[in-house]
């Protein structure tokens, strides 16, 4: 059986869509819409929203690019994968129909509800059996809406994230996945099945879970009426679902344990996979199953985010060098020595950071001489202290039993600066490979796996690798040096 295998990423910023070629792993269209932003909706102070017959309307404008760019390859389709914004709440009656807007990841309404039933629950219990706090995620959202929206809750056939809104679209089916139901926080680690007692904990029914099916395998089919609309064969089997960070991870051939994913856009993650759950007692990253966890096979993604990685350069060069481009900027901080001369940069301004106990320091600039430190010398500290502020992070994963033996990232946003690669193999002290794809692709190749055309190993063939970074053994103390100083700085911070 060979044929063609279709990726849908499910942003918040835009849906994005990949058709590869089963046979040679190689990417025959692409798509995305809107050619902007989608917009989210904030009444409120903290809140985001978005409907999510948004998400469908984008979803159905990518299927229609792609079946005008490869029609035949578009016919022979064998199977759909689903990659998707984390951590929404969709509200749906029993006809499928939303009974609300979404209120997507960057939402914070529910933070109290989230604390307040870390406590209630017990902060040993929630690590032991759910890996994370409740925190902001799908479960204290539904709580929100239970005390503020009650009359919603009785019409509620089930809860569902925002993968599993869009299969129930193209097949008429409900479902949602092991991955799904952990990042809502609603995943018991210890017993191997849903967390119902969270949801007893809020006054709410286990029944609005919605029926469990693997992450990846054939789950449902595309039905008629859609099939006819969007022109895709009707019966296509849809084979997979996951998260986007665990996604983008997959799409990284990120799968067995001390192998890691990370990516350093506006914000900067580290995904690392490890075969047992691991304790942070402080809950400074999040634990959540991986795409190809089985109870014979288990795998965790252990998830450490940094808010202000990217967002950090672009206000150095908006407020330094808003004429320069971003390759001017990375040679000209590669004319300042390792450590950048003495200073320091913390690069937390954008927001409470989790790896800090949530903590509030806002970015600085430490050690400049006004007679000495030019721009190439900030660059530099800019770009070590992003590097630095992921391998702070690292450490933490370090210690609930992470051990990295290789590091995959895209080659794109800040890792395209060698600079920052090199200085990013050498503090972490691990090899690290950059590779061409996305969140699409990588949805399109699990498809593949789902639906039996290929094995795990198989389905990487057309991933292109771009390069590999190894560690600088010759500028190792340096690094560490100037780790060890920006540590110091960072303490000093937040004592």
């Amino acid at each position: 059986m060979a044929g063609t295998l279709l990726g849908l990423d499910i942003g918040s910023s835009s849906v994005k869509a990949s058709l590869i070629d089963s046979a040679t792993g190689c990417v025959v269209a692409r798509a995305s819409s809107p050619s902007d932003e989608m917009a989210i909706t904030a009444t409120q102070p903290g809140w985001a929203e978005q409907h999510p017959d948004l998400w469908w309307e984008h979803v159905c404008c990518c299927i229609a690019a792609i079946r005008n760019q490869a029609p035949a390859q578009l016919k022979a389709l064998a199977g759909i994968g689903i990659a998707y914004q984390m951590h929404g709440l969709v509200l749906v009656d029993r006809d499928g129909k939303p009974l609300r807007p979404s209120i997507i990841w960057c939402d914070s309404r529910a933070v109290p509800f989230g604390e307040a039933a870390f406590k209630a629950l017990g902060e040993n219990h929630c690590l032991k059996h759910l890996g994370n706090s409740p925190g902001n995620f799908t479960a204290a959202k539904l709580a929100w809406v239970k005390q503020n929206e009650p009359e919603l809750i009785g019409k509620t056939a089930y809860f569902m994230l925002p993968g599993d809104y869009v299969a129930l679209k193209l097949s008429g089916q409900f479902g949602t996945t092991p991955s799904g139901l952990s990042e809502g926080i609603l995943w018991d680690f210890e017993r191997g099945s849903p967390a119902a007692f969270v949801l007893e904990h809020f006054g709410l029914s286990p029944k609005l879970i919605p029926p469990v099916t693997a992450n990846c395998g054939v789950f449902s089919a595309v039905r008629g009426e859609v099939a006819r609309e969007l022109g895709l064969p009707e019966g296509t089997p849809i084979s997979y679902r996951a998260g986007d960070q665990p996604n983008n991870a997959f799409a990284l051939n990120v799968l067995n344990p001390g192998e890691i994913a990370a990516n350093a856009g506006t914000s900067g993650v580290i995904y690392g996979v490890t075969q047992e759950l691991g304790i942070d007692s402080r809950s400074r990253v999040n634990n959540f199953l991986h795409v190809n966890h089985t109870e014979q096979d288990p795998r965790v993604g252990i998830l450490m985010c940094v808010n202000g990685t990217g967002s950090c350069y672009r206000w150095a060069k908006q407020n330094l060098a808003p004429t320069s481009s971003y390759a001017e900027l990375n040679t000209l901080a590669g004319q300042s020595p390792v450590g950048s001369r003495g200073i320091s940069v913390l690069p937390y301004g954008n927001g409470a950071e989790r790896t800090l106990s949530n903590a509030l320091i806002g970015a600085s600039i430490h050690g400049i001489d006004l007679n000495n430190h030019d721009r190439a010398d900030l660059f530099r500290a800019t770009q070590e202290g992003i590097v630095f502020a992921l391998q702070y992070g690292l450490e933490i994963m370090r210690g609930m039993g992470l051990t990295p033996t290789r590091v995959r990232a895209g080659a794109a946003n800040m890792f395209q600066s060698e600079l920052f690669r090199r200085t990013f193999a050498t503090v972490t002290g691990v090899p690290l490979e950059l590779y061409t794809t996305d969140g699409a692709e990588g949805a399109a190749r699990a498809a593949g796996i789902g639906v039996g055309l290929y094995s795990t190993d198989e389905a990487f063939q057309g991933l292109t690798k771009e390069g590999e970074t190894d560690p600088d053994l010759g500028t190792s103390a340096a690094t560490t040096e100037a780790y060890q100083r920006w540590k110091t700085q960072l303490l000093e911070a937040l004592s």
